[in-house]
C-alpha cells in the first residue's frame, strides 16, 4: 500500500442522497476540491464541497453513483479535479475528466493542470480595447465583439444559438491565427457529434479543442465541465501566447447543475428556485475569461432564456458579466430573418464612437434609428396600411425593410440546409451595404433581392433569381399589377 492509500487517507461512506456522498474520516481531513475515488474498481469520482465537522466531509459525484452504499471505502487522492493541456489536446474531444471521447486513442505526454485556478490580476490584464471581426453583417455593425471579452448569445429553445455559435467557430478559426475551444455544458450528445464532423469536413479541426458534458451527465460533470475548458483555455493563452476564442453552450445549464447541486446539498434556495451562491459561483468562472499581455481568451456564450423571461435571475447574473449581449428574437426568427439577432434590443459597450471610429459609428446610429421608428410605425400600417402614411415614412419603411433583409446571411454551417453557400462578410462591406441603402440607392430592387445575400453587390446577381426582370421592369411591373387592381 502507497503513501496515498495509508490509513490517514482512506474513509467511510455514511450517507448517499442522489449525487451527494457524506464520508467519514478517522485520520487526516481532505481539503476541499479533493478528488475521492470509491466503488469497487475506483470507478466513482467524488469532489468534496463542504467539510462538516472534524470527522466528516460532503461531496457531489461527477460519475454515476450506482453500486456505492454506507460502509463501502473510499480513498482521497490528494488532488483536485485535473484537466490536460498541451499542443497534443488540439483535435482532440474530451469529457470533465480529460478523458478523450473521439476514439482516436490515448493522448501522447501532456500535462495535467488542476482546474481551480485564480483569475489573472489585475496586474496582468490588458487595458487596451479592440474590436473582434466575425464577418457576420449585423453582429459586427451594431454589436461588435471586444477582443478579450464576454458575448452572450440570448434567447429561448430553437431560436439559433448553437448554429450561429458553430458559425463563429468557423469565421473564427478561418480567419485568426489563434485556437478555437467548444464548451458543451448540459448539450445533446447528438449536437457534440454532429459539430466534430462538421468541423472536420470544414477543416478547421486542427486548432480546435471540445470539451463536453452532456445532458446525461451528473450534475457534478455538468457544473465542472467549464472550468476543465477554461483551464485549457488558460494554458494556450498563458503559456503558448496564442489567442482563444472559448464558446460555451450553455452557460444556463452551468447554472442550472449548481442549482441542483445545491438543493441535493440542502441549501436554502433563493429567488425562483436558485442557489443563493449563483452570482459567487458564475463570477468564479466568468472572471477567469480575460485579456493579458500574452494573450486573450474571447468568449461568446450560449444563454438559455427560460420562458424567453430576461428578468429570470439566471439570465440577469450572466449580463453583468457580459460586454456584448447578443438577443435572438423568436419572433424575427419566425419571419426568416437568420441570424435572429434583434438589432433594437442587443447592445454592446464597444460601439461607441471612439471604439469602432466615426463611420461606422454613425451608420450603426442612423440604421439602429431608421429600424427603431419603422418598428414604431408597425401598428398604423397594421390598422390602415402603408398607403395612410406620409411620402417620407413610406421611404423609412422601404429603407427599414431592405435593411433588414440585407442583414440576413447564409451560412457556412447551413449549406446542406438550405443549399446556399455561406459567405463571410468584411466590416467595410457591411458599411458600404447599409450605406447604399440608407442613402435610397436601392429604393427600385425588390426586397427580395438583398435577401440571404453576402455584400450589397449581390444583389444584382440576386434579382435574375427573385424574377428574371431588371429593377426599373420590376418597379414598372408593379405600377401597372396596382393599375389593374384599381380597375
Amino acid at each position: 500500500m502507497n503513501d496515498r492509500e495509508s490509513s490517514e487517507s482512506i474513509g467511510r461512506v455514511t450517507a448517499v442522497r442522489g449525487s451527494i456522498v457524506d464520508m467519514r474520516f478517522d485520520g487526516v481531513l481532505p481539503s476541499i476540491h479533493a478528488m475521492i475515488r470509491a466503488g469497487r474498481d475506483h470507478e466513482i469520482s467524488i469532489e468534496i464541497l463542504t467539510q462538516l465537522d472534524r470527522h466528516h466531509v460532503r461531496g457531489i459525484a461527477l460519475t454515476p453513483t450506482e453500486g456505492i452504499n454506507r460502509g463501502m471505502s473510499v480513498i482521497d487522492t490528494g488532488q483536485p479535479l485535473r484537466a490536460p493541456v498541451g499542443d497534443a489536446i488540439l483535435s482532440r474531444m474530451f469529457d470533465v475528466f480529460g478523458n478523450t471521447i473521439d476514439r482516436k486513442g490515448p493522448l501522447p505526454d501532456v500535462t495535467w493542470r488542476a482546474v481551480h485556478q485564480l483569475p489573472p490580476p489585475l496586474s496582468r490584464r490588458s487595458t487596451s480595447t479592440e474590436v473582434f471581426e466575425t464577418g457576420i453583417k449585423i453582429i459586427d455593425l451594431l454589436v461588435p465583439l471586444e477582443r478579450g471579452g464576454k458575448a452572450g448569445l440570448f434567447g429561448g429553445a430553437g431560436v439559433g444559438k448553437t448554429v450561429l455559435l458553430t458559425e463563429m467557430i468557423h469565421n473564427m478559426v478561418s480567419r485568426h491565427s489563434g485556437v478555437s475551444i467548444f464548451c458543451g455544458i448540459g448539450e445533446r450528445c447528438r449536437e457534440g457529434e454532429e459539430l466534430y464532423r462538421d468541423m472536420s469536413t470544414a477543416g478547421v479541426l486542427d486548432n480546435m479543442v471540445m470539451v463536453f458534458g452532456q445532458m446525461n451527465e451528473p450534475p457534478g460533470s455538468r457544473f465542472r465541465v467549464g472550468h476543465a475548458a477554461l483551464t485549457m483555455a488558460e494554458y494556450f493563452r498563458d503559456d503558448r501566447q496564442r489567442d482563444v476564442l472559448l464558446l460555451i453552450d450553455n452557460i444556463f445549464r452551468f447554472i442550472q447543475a449548481g442549482s441542483e447541486i445545491s438543493g441535493m446539498m440542502g441549501q436554502m434556495p433563493s429567488r425562483l428556485g436558485y442557489q443563493p451562491t449563483i452570482g459567487t459561483e458564475l463570477s468564479s468562472l466568468e472572471e477567469r475569461i480575460a485579456s493579458t499581455g500574452s494573450g486573450a481568451i474571447t468568449s461568446i456564450q450560449a444563454v438559455y432564456v427560460p420562458a424567453d423571461d430576461f428578468t429570470d435571475p439566471a439570465a440577469v447574473h450572466t449580463f453583468s458579466h457580459l460586454s456584448a449581449s447578443l438577443v435572438l428574437s423568436r419572433k424575427r426568427a419566425g419571419e426568416g430573418f437568420y441570424p435572429a439577432v434583434d438589432p433594437l434590443s442587443s447592445g454592446s459597450k464597444m460601439s461607441g464612437e471612439t471604439m469602432v471610429g466615426h463611420r461606422h459609428y454613425q451608420i450603426a446610429r442612423e440604421t439602429r434609428r431608421v429600424l427603431a421608428q419603422y418598428d414604431e410605425l408597425k401598428d398604423i400600417i397594421a390598422m390602415l396600411g402603408l398607403e395612410q402614411l406620409s411620402a417620407e415614412d413610406r421611404r423609412l419603411v422601404a429603407r427599414a425593410r431592405r435593411l433588414e433583409r440585407f442583414f440576413t446571411q447564409p451560412f457556412f454551417t447551413t449549406e446542406h440546409f438550405s443549399g446556399i453557400p455561406g459567405r463571410l462578410v468584411p466590416l467595410n462591406d457591411t458599411l458600404d451595404g447599409c450605406e447604399r441603402i440608407l442613402r435610397d440607392e436601392f429604393q427600385d430592387y425588390p426586397e427580395q433581392a438583398l435577401y440571404m445575400i453576402g455584400s450589397i453587390s449581390d444583389a444584382h446577381q440576386n434579382i435574375g433569381a427573385v424574377n428574371g426582370n431588371s429593377p426599373l421592369n420590376e418597379a414598372t411591373s408593379d405600377k401597372k399589377r396596382q393599375e389593374q387592381g384599381a380597375r
